[in-house]
């Protein structure tokens, strides 16, 4: 049965306090979203830092989803996540307890600067393409090509998958 609504796929990070939890809760949260519907959540990786300052390593995840909001809408909701999760925007590619990154809303492409689609760095991400990569081997970013290939190009030494599971009822297990 195809579900209303057009497919998102989003990139979850976190690297400060109880990461495990904390992404966990954040899959809770935006299944509670109404307007949007959880398909999938991939294996959880722990990754190292990319870029900013010297931090702890990422827990990172991908969830495919479906949504009838329209984009900047999604993007206020998530952020509402972001909030209650205490994220906090002080400093670029700095530590976070929480990060929501919108990598795609079905073909959709915006330019613009408060959110940009697709988004503008996933194609170089390994900690975005490989577990996105595990939920859909056959997934394709607009403008760049399939994930798989990708993948393949970029560099995955600074990722690992963990022993983790995320679930989408909210009853994952470590």
């Amino acid at each position: 049965m195809r579900h209303p609504g057009r497919p998102v796929v989003l990139a979850l990070g976190s690297n400060l306090g109880d990461r495990r939890d904390i992404l966990q809760g954040c899959v809770d949260a935006i299944a509670g979203i109404p307007e949007v519907q959880l398909m999938a959540v991939s294996p959880v990786y722990e990754t190292v830092p990319v870029g900013g300052p010297p931090q702890p390593d990422y827990l990172n995840a991908v969830l495919l989803a479906r949504t009838t909001l329209p984009s900047r809408a999604l993007l206020d909701q998530l952020h509402q996540v972001e909030a209650a999760f205490s994220r906090v925007r002080e400093v670029r590619w700095g530590p976070r307890t929480l990060d929501i990154d919108i990598i795609t809303v079905d073909s959709e492409v915006c330019a613009d600067p408060e959110l940009t689609l697709p988004h503008p760095r996933a194609h170089e991400r390994a900690f975005v393409l490989a577990p996105w990569h595990d939920v859909d081997p056959r997934a394709v970013l607009p403008g760049h090509g399939d994930v798989a290939t990708l993948l393949a190009a970029t560099d995955t030494s600074g990722i690992r998958r963990a022993d983790l599971v995320l679930s989408v009822s909210g009853e994952g297990d470590t």
